[in-house]
């Protein structure tokens, strides 16, 4: 705790290389929040009998971005927006093909799980080493990403039997670009005083956590997050 206090102390918010590596940070937040948003909202065609929650949460995310954008200015940083459209592409691109071919399950691994275990982790390491204007808006936005991980675990969880095969699949496809997007960003986050080792393991506990609400067990956990540290 100690270091960490003296880690925070040493941050100079007003850097140049400060600003240019949360030019790229806030870029992918806000990012994120706008992936979310239209997931959420793709998932209504799938999810016809939960359109109404999927809407509220939808709009969730648009305030969220909405935070995050103030953030960005409160630093006067302008976010790097194109980079943060590639740094998604991989998963953007896998949501899209699932939801073309009405794979509901890959659709909600993506986004119920990956998406949101990916924010709620770096939300988390980001929060003790933010500036104050930021870090209040980041303590709410994470709370309510928790409900957004628990209707896909829900879900999930309820349909878990027909639903095993497909959330494994998933998983192997999608789980090594988590490891190949946290590489990406590794030496911003570290600008930022955000620890790549931290926000590794706090995605592996999230992402265990939700695989284990739903059904898999200790065993099978440990041989999906394994598949992480494939090559993309």
């Amino acid at each position: 705790m100690q270091q960490l206090v003296k880690q925070i102390e040493k941050i100079d918010f007003q850097s140049e290389k400060y600003k240019d590596a949360y030019s790229r940070i806030n870029a992918i937040v806000i990012e994120g929040e706008q992936e979310a948003h239209d997931n959420y909202i793709e998932l209504t065609k799938l999810l016809p009998d939960s359109k109404e929650e999927l809407i509220r949460l939808s709009k969730m995310e648009s305030r969220h971005k909405k935070g995050f954008e103030a953030c960005g200015r409160n630093l006067q940083v302008t976010p790097d927006m194109q980079f943060a459209q590639k740094f998604f592409l991989g998963l953007h691109q896998n949501f899209q093909t699932a939801a073309a071919e009405g794979k509901v399950v890959t659709c909600l691994l993506i986004q119920a799980l990956i998406i949101e275990c990916f924010a709620i982790a770096a939300y988390n390491i980001y929060i003790p080493v933010a500036d104050d204007f930021a870090r209040k808006i980041t303590e709410g936005v994470v709370k309510e990403e928790y409900s957004h991980l628990n209707f896909g675990e829900v879900w999930l969880q309820k349909h878990f039997a027909e639903s095993k095969a497909e959330l494994e699949t998933a998983n192997r496809q999608n789980l090594p670009l988590v490891w190949k997007m946290l590489n990406q960003v590794a030496d911003d986050a570290q600008v930022l005083a955000m620890e790549k080792e931290a926000l590794v393991e706090d995605f592996m506990i999230q992402y265990g956590e939700a695989l284990s609400h739903i059904g898999f067990t200790t065993r099978d956990i440990m041989r999906l997050s394994a598949y992480g540290l494939l090559p993309v």
